[in-house]
């Protein structure tokens, strides 16, 4: 017995055994258990509460973000500029390193709170029997075996098998998905029944949505599915994201680049100058020159504006998809977008609005009235094919409607925040009748005044329909029964049929007709529900389901939680862009099929979807087949949805990116390259999984936001491109004069200035460049792609070349001898300072030309290359500036043909773009 107990709760099939059964495994009774059993119990399982292990160390934390090749460059950076005299540099160097350390450890700190969101679900209080008495105590104290009471509003404390349900429905949107409230019994189900359809199973987290019920405890704490949840997300291993692992990259090419530089100037210079080892190890002035000037060409070798460019670039990304409606959590996300094929979507609140909307009604004969309008705003037009109609001047119409506004309970009202937003109180099926009379003007004072209702039976579970019965006061003797619900237990209990003429009896063959034209309904994944009535005598005072007989059909609506008009733009702008949309809801196979129909994610000859059930059927080999087949999973579980995410990864190679609203989406979310959470209906345990935040919860902005990561990442290109440009040519001019054995053109003090002006100024703007041509037109970039790739390499290499030997002419020319040195030095030192300015012109677009781009489209780079211009000027040309730089004066015709020659930068550049991507 021991043992079968034990087999039953590893495996989890409290659903499929006897209650009495379920009352023997956990040795619990109806009346509850005492005290001193739950005492022990309490002992051996613990309290029913979630635990976050919490061992985050600040400290740790903050300085982990110092873990990154380009922070121990910039450090050794540092500190050479301070040992050196050099305090400027070494304080910008510090303040660059605080501030990425402050900004990494605030997101990283933030982001691992999705276990605590999750705790806040758990209800504090609960109705539980104990030796026959109900108690009101405290969730953390409740065991399994306890006996539980739940009613309408109540947040459900524990996973709990139901054995006495009057009218019981639970809202599980946020666990499993399913959009609309689940009606519950006491039935043994099938062993391997999913999830989201075991109706005799109530589950931590999610409401009671109406009726009463009284369950058994099964499970606490980690043990529900919820504390699955918490335990997948806990153990899902992060991996160091894209962003992180290129500028990881882009760190040791920056070092390569630099300390070679450096080291090829100090191994020349000792060559060509004739220093001798008695020189080296006395450290004589000749050799201390030579190591000063390596140093500081290694320092120049270092872009060191570079780590806060980076941030600029992410933070200017960040705030364009803010506006676009993406809040993003964590910077680096903002570029890993760019490369992401992949979008694995829920669908409920994301590709659909999360409401419940009629959309046909079917009258009698063969007239289908089509009612337009969306979301809870009670407007909308109705036609019948394409003619517009009043519905009140349609007497089946007509009746229809007060049947609808006046049998539930559902209430619409006004946002208090949004005013021009309406919200529901009540199941979101009744809400959808009460919009559809407001949409004809039906509303709850016009019913007060027209119509009374005297007594009310709330859904019935087991007969499908809910009864209202209604006085009209018009007449006050006439009594009516208004009855609501599944079109098959509604019919069945239909005699008569309201057409045009009036009513009139109904056939057998017109019932079966009219159950036809329901299934065109249900087939376009709609929910459906028939309306009849039946007059009552006079003295009628209270209803019983038992009256529902002899009905009077008036027609049946079909309802739909119905896609966002912008989600099939979105769906084929991503296609377009080579990134497949994968669907993974909880609800059910066919619904997902038309929602994936409708918003086109679904593309000819890949018509099918898999339930979690089908899929684990399957091997491995075939689960990643499917997974690499099929755009449609349903009926899945939040553990399913984790698997498929993870498949994609490691078995495909794919950049994920993942969105959901739900409990349910979590760990996948915190899983996925790119988690996406939604702001509007999104839990908080999604959001703090997340990456990035919907703020209209639309699916829409997902493509918007990848849209500017692509930006951000050619941004980046290009911005650190244009720097790295920058300093290997002045470490390639340095190297050229040292092997024509001319003095050096440029000196530290001059090398750290052009870097100072030329990489700030010009670097910064760089990162605020619009997007240039339709860059969704472009299929993703390869995930191995560098920042520094093949195909900037001959750019790279003829801006290089042009600006060295445009440097080594011009101070071969006017370098006559010592007297000319500073005239020469203020030669070369213009033409390096112009043709990087040019060259930032053409960093705007490695592929468009500026012509074709806009000369003044980048407003911020115009205005900082005229300030650099201004600077640069200044340097060379006032008196004091050439005295603390060591500058001769150059004429104003000389000047103006420096820059001249500076430009055939921007004119190479020009040439090259036009016959490599013509």
């Amino acid at each position: 017995m021991e043992k079968q107990k034990k087999e039953r709760s590893e495996i989890s099939i409290w659903h499929s055994i006897l209650t009495e059964d379920v009352f023997s495994d956990l040795s619990s009774k109806h009346e509850g258990l005492s005290r001193k059993e739950v005492e022990r119990r309490l002992e051996k399982y613990g309290p029913n509460e979630i635990s976050d292990d919490d061992k985050n160390n600040p400290v740790l934390i903050f300085l982990k973000q110092f873990k990154s090749g380009l922070v121990y460059i910039l450090i050794a950076a540092g500190i050479i500029s301070a040992l050196f005299g050099k305090m400027i540099d070494a304080y910008v160097i510090l303040a660059v390193l605080l501030l990425n350390a402050v900004m990494g450890f605030v997101q990283e700190y933030k982001a691992e709170k999705a276990i605590k969101a999750l705790k806040r679900l758990i209800v504090p209080t609960v109705k539980v029997y104990r030796e026959g008495t109900l108690f009101q105590i405290s969730a953390k104290t409740l065991v399994p075996g306890d006996i539980i009471f739940l009613e309408e509003g109540d947040r459900i404390p524990a996973d709990a098998r139901l054995f006495y349900t009057k009218d019981f429905r639970t809202s599980e949107a946020s666990l499993t998905g399913e959009s609309v409230p689940v009606g519950k019994d006491i039935e043994i189900l099938d062993k391997e029944t999913d999830l989201a359809d075991r109706k005799n199973m109530i589950w931590m987290g999610t409401f009671v949505a109406g009726g009463k019920a009284k369950a058994v405890v099964v499970a606490t704490g980690k043990d529900t599915v919820f504390g699955t949840i918490a335990s997948d997300i806990k153990h899902v291993e992060k991996k160091g994201g894209h962003f992180e692992e290129k500028i990881g990259m882009l760190s040791r090419q920056m070092a390569i680049f630099a300390f070679s530089g450096a080291l090829i100037i100090f191994t020349l210079s000792l060559l060509f100058s004739g220093i001798s080892i008695n020189e080296i190890v006395h450290m004589s002035e000749g050799f201390r020159e030579t190591l000063l000037f390596s140093i500081a060409a290694l320092v120049s070798g270092i872009p060191e504006g570079l780590p806060a460019i980076l941030v600029i670039l992410l933070a200017i990304g960040a705030t364009r998809m803010a506006k676009r409606n993406a809040i993003i959590r964590k910077l680096p996300a903002t570029e890993t977008l760019g490369v992401t094929d992949h979008i694995v979507t829920d669908k409920t609140g994301t590709l659909t609005k999360n409401t419940m909307n009629v959309r046909s009604v079917l009258l009698s004969g063969e007239d289908e009235v089509r009612v337009t309008g969306e979301g809870w705003n009670p407007y909308g037009e109705f036609y019948i094919g394409d003619q517009h109609i009043l519905p009140l001047r349609d007497s089946r119409l007509e009746k229809l409607l007060y049947i609808a506004g006046i049998c539930n309970d559902a209430k619409l009202t006004k946002d208090e925040d949004e005013k021009d937003r309406y919200k529901i109180i009540g199941d979101p099926t009744e809400a959808a009748l009460v919009v559809l009379a407001e949409k004809a003007g039906i509303k709850e004072e016009i019913l007060i005044k027209e119509q009374k209702k005297v007594d009310d039976m709330p859904f019935n579970s087991k007969l499908k329909y809910r009864a209202s019965l209604s006085v009209l006061l018009e007449d006050e003797n006439n009594k009516q029964l208004y009855v609501v619900g599944a079109p098959e237990e509604v019919i069945k209990n239909v005699t008569h049929i309201e057409d045009k003429q009036g009513v009139r009896k109904i056939s057998s063959a017109e019932k079966k007709k009219m159950l036809l034209r329901v299934n065109g309904l249900t087939d376009k994944a709609m929910r459906t529900i028939a309306l009849a009535y039946k007059p009552l005598p006079k003295d009628t005072k209270e209803i019983s389901y038992s009256m529902a007989k002899g009905l009077t059909l008036v027609g049946v609506v079909g309802m739909m939680d119905p896609p966002r008009e912008e989600v099939k733009d979105a769906v084929e702008k991503a296609y377009r862009a080579g990134i497949r949309v994968v669907m993974i809801t909880g609800d059910h196979k066919g619904t997902a099929l038309a929602i994936a129909k409708e918003t086109g994610i679904i593309k000819e000859g890949r018509e099918k979807a898999l339930t979690e059930k089908e899929l684990l059927k399957m091997s491995e080999k075939q689960f990643e087949t499917a997974v690499k087949d099929v755009d449609v999973f349903a009926r899945t579980t939040p553990h399913m949805k984790l698997k498929i995410a993870k498949c994609l990864q490691e078995k495909h190679g794919a950049v994920v990116a993942m969105t959901g609203d739900g409990v349910n989406d979590a760990p996948a979310i915190k899983q996925a390259d790119i988690g996406i959470a939604m702001g509007i209906s999104g839990t908080d345990v999604t959001k703090e999984a997340g990456e990035i935040i919907l703020a209209d919860d639309n699916f829409a902005s997902i493509i918007s936001a990848i849209e500017e990561g692509r930006i951000v990442f050619t941004n980046t290109r290009q911005t650190t491109s244009f720097l790295v440009t920058t300093n290997i040519a002045e470490d390639i001019v340095l190297i050229i004069s040292v092997l024509l054995r001319f003095p050096l053109p440029l000196i530290p003090t001059q090398i750290l200035w052009l870097n100072l002006i030329t990489d700030s100024v010009a670097g910064f703007p760089l990162a605020v460049e619009p997007g240039h041509g339709n860059i969704l037109n472009r299929p993703p970039r390869d995930k191995k792609e560098n920042i520094l790739s093949a195909e900037i390499i001959p750019f790279f290499i003829l801006m290089t070349a042009v600006m060295a030997v445009l440097s080594i002419l011009v101070f071969n020319t006017i370098h006559e001898g010592d007297a000319s040195l500073g005239r020469a030095r203020a030669g070369v030192f213009t033409i390096m300072a112009f043709t990087q300015l040019f060259n930032a012109i053409n960093m705007r677009s490695i592929r468009e030309s500026v012509f074709k781009i806009g000369f003044f489209s980048n407003k911020y780079l115009i205005l900082a290359l005229l300030f650099a211009v201004i600077l640069q000027l200044a340097v060379i040309e006032i008196p004091f500036f050439q005295n603390v730089f060591g500058f001769g004066g150059l004429t104003f015709k000389e000047i103006i043909s420096l820059i001249g020659l500076s430009s055939s930068v921007f004119i190479f550049a020009e040439i090259y773009k036009y016959f490599r991507y013509r």
